[in-house]
């Protein structure tokens, strides 16, 4: 029986064969990684995973895909977690002793952003993530200083992540396509994050960026006196975006009050 895609769930299920192909390529499994792949959809990419690992996790929102994922795949080599992958505890699946979690999949678009930061919050437990995101989305978390991509997003990710926008995806490569093109993106997190308070540094550069039309100096108002940023070695006159990620870091570990 034929899956409709159901368009709360943002499902565009990837079916050019050359593509996943070329993902694979770039993920290359083997065969003891302990992998999780993030909405499988019809398992056009969980076929070829399974291809190569002895065993693979997925979790999956969409019941009737659960059921039949539960039926097309024996169980000792497919463990299927039905639920939201933004409320998943990806902690909780299991890893063999020396080895880190290997992350995949086609993430829906209307989700992208809140649950690669949920996903942040495990970085030290994860080898690496390869994603096929909205093209747009991988250009701002791969961009640079200066660029008008480049902002919350770009800084948060940076901090915890070496990113690569790895290749485009055209929309014909999907069922149903979407309007616009998709990218893969290769995460490695980073051993050693520049030192600061999570919690501050979000604060920091969330504010900087709620108006970034406006000087830095301006944006931060409140927060931080002109003195304050140039000892950080920011430019008081620069946008938020000319900022970079270290500039934002030592902000954030200024004392509280300064």
């Amino acid at each position: 029986m034929k899956h409709i895609p159901r368009k709360r769930f943002g499902q565009n299920f990837l079916t050019d064969q050359a593509v996943l192909h070329d993902i694979i390529a770039a993920i290359d499994p083997q065969a003891d990684d302990s992998m999780v792949e993030i909405g499988p959809g019809l398992a056009a990419m969980t076929r070829l995973l399974l291809q190569r690992l002895r065993q693979l996790h997925v979790v999956e929102l969409d019941r009737d895909l659960v059921a039949r994922l539960n039926k097309d795949f024996d169980p000792a080599h497919l463990i299927v977690h039905a639920g939201d992958a933004l409320k998943f505890d990806f902690s909780t699946i299991p890893v063999a002793p020396g080895q880190k979690l290997r992350v995949v999949g086609n993430l829906p678009y209307n989700i992208s952003s809140p649950l690669l930061f949920h996903l942040a919050q495990i970085a030290p437990q994860v080898q690496d993530q390869h994603f096929m995101l909205q093209k747009e989305v991988v250009e701002r978390m791969v961009a640079e200083p200066g660029s008008k991509a480049f902002g919350r997003l770009s800084v948060m990710l940076q901090w915890r992540y070496r990113m690569e926008l790895m290749f485009v995806v055209p929309p014909t490569a999907f069922d149903p396509p979407p309007r616009v093109e998709s990218a893969i993106v290769r995460m490695i997190p980073l051993a050693q994050p520049l030192a600061c308070e999570q919690a501050r540094l979000e604060q920091v550069v969330t504010k900087a960026f709620s108006q970034r039309r406006k000087v830095i100096r301006n944006c931060l108002a409140g927060m931080f006196t002109e003195n304050d940023l140039i000892d950080a070695g920011v430019n008081p006159q620069d946008r938020p975006e000319a900022v970079p990620l270290a500039q934002f870091v030592a902000l954030a570990n200024l004392p509280r009050g300064a």
